[in-house]
């Protein structure tokens, strides 16, 4: 009983302190580890076997790949290129950065893809004369969405396909059309949000034209090579269900492929590009998750679940959108999604029916719940931390007055696509 008390105790704090960012999250995520350990919570042979070493190797590799890649300039190539291609009109370059921004989100994964590209955003707002906040808060919001898609795209979704068995085309298949449909609103509503603010002379769009969209690509051979690799990558993804290799295997073959014809004397320069605070903080995290399900308390909560949703699988996966979309928005999913997936499972067991529509509601939730603030999700976070440092602060409020809107409209479109496509 103490060691139950003490573990539920220690978690919600752990968990608590996460999301305030009140002190570093892997710093706590392996604290909390080790103590589940020392109470006697799990042993040192039941911790390791809790990691899942599939997501784990999955972002390893997908980083490595990304890392090396974006240092070809391929990134800020295509964001130049297309600001010219619509002829610096500032409206058609908001919805085209969005649009950019959640493609690269899906294919790549969100935090990377505004990394990569809000820098590139605020220059060319500028340069239009514009603030850029409009552009970056539009950005990031698409970048959730974009994640969404695909199994890479979001953290989340790699944990959630590790536990459900869900490959990376399971994840196109039925969230890339719902991602499409979502996008199409989110044009829609940022067009009503900024358009007012969106009106430039045309020196100032010549100035975008002027751009040498060629001065970005620094290494066009890293560039071939780069993405032969993510081609051959996304195409054994596609491929899971012939070949039957893990999506980790697939990505740390593509990593170890790609360093090897780039060439190095030094291979440590190539993992400087894995985020190892990210990657610890999934290895902790996955140890106390594990440690509640031994304590028993997954059961426990599977099993009031059962009683409030009576089993109903239309119920469950509704209410699961909602309550994960909501929950984060203010706490970081990537602990609440490690939390939930014991109990999915559970759920699994005792309802006795495919609830393959519970696993997507979850990810669905979890992903769009990260627009409804600033703080919901890494590349929200990561978007105004750059835009901060170039001197266009974006305050809590005015990312979730704009956030929350388009949080609750995509929760609601959601709703209707999975009642329509798999509850009816």
């Amino acid at each position: 009983m103490i060691q139950l008390v003490l573990g539920v105790s220690f978690f919600i704090l752990i968990f608590i302190l996460i999301s305030l960012e009140v002190i570093n999250k892997t710093i706590l995520a392996l604290l909390g580890a080790v103590l589940f350990i020392a109470l006697g919570i799990l042993n040192e042979h039941m911790a390791y076997e809790e990691i899942d070493w599939n997501v784990i190797f999955l972002l390893i590799g997908m980083m490595v790949i990304v890392g090396i890649t974006k240092k070809s300039g391929l990134f800020q190539y295509i964001a130049i290129k297309s600001a010219k291609a619509v002829h610096g009109d500032p409206v058609k370059i908001l919805i085209l950065f969005s649009i950019i921004t959640a493609v690269l989100s899906a294919l790549l994964d969100n935090v990377t893809t505004v990394l990569i590209l809000t820098p590139v955003i605020i220059l060319i707002s500028v340069e239009l004369g514009l603030n850029p906040i409009p552009f970056i808060i539009s950005s990031a919001l698409a970048s959730n969405i974009g994640g969404m898609a695909t199994l890479i795209g979001d953290p989340p979704n790699i944990m959630i396909g590790s536990a459900a068995g869900l490959g990376f085309t399971d994840f196109l298949v039925n969230l890339g059309p719902l991602a499409l449909i979502l996008m199409v609103m989110h044009a829609c509503l940022i067009l009503l949000f900024f358009k007012k603010d969106l009106n430039v002379s045309m020196e100032r769009r010549a100035r975008i034209m002027d751009f040498d969209e060629n001065a970005s690509i620094k290494d066009k051979t890293l560039l071939i090579k780069s993405l032969v690799v993510m081609f051959l990558v996304l195409l054994f993804f596609l491929l899971h269900g012939i070949t039957g290799l893990e999506p980790s295997t697939i990505a740390l073959g593509g990593a170890a492929v790609l360093m090897l014809i780039v060439g190095s004397e030094d291979v440590e320069e190539f993992f400087h590009e894995v985020e190892w605070s990210t990657i610890f903080f999934f290895i902790g995290l996955f140890i106390m998750v594990g440690g509640l399900v031994n304590l028993g308390v997954i059961n426990f909560l599977a099993e009031k679940y059962l009683v409030l949703t009576k089993g109903d699988l239309f119920i469950t996966s509704e209410s699961i959108i909602w309550v994960s979309g909501f929950l984060s928005a203010f706490l970081d999913n990537i602990p609440y999604v490690a939390t939930m997936i014991p109990l999915v499972e559970r759920l699994s067991q005792d309802m006795g029916t495919n609830i393959d529509p519970v696993w997507w509601s979850l990810a669905i939730g979890a992903c769009l719940g990260g627009n409804g603030t600033l703080i919901g999700a890494s590349a929200n976070v990561v978007s105004a931390g750059l835009s901060g440092r170039s001197g266009y602060k974006i305050s809590f409020l005015e990312f979730t007055k704009y956030g929350m809107i388009i949080m609750i409209c995509s929760l609601i479109v959601s709703s209707t696509y999975v009642y329509l496509r798999y509850l009816i």
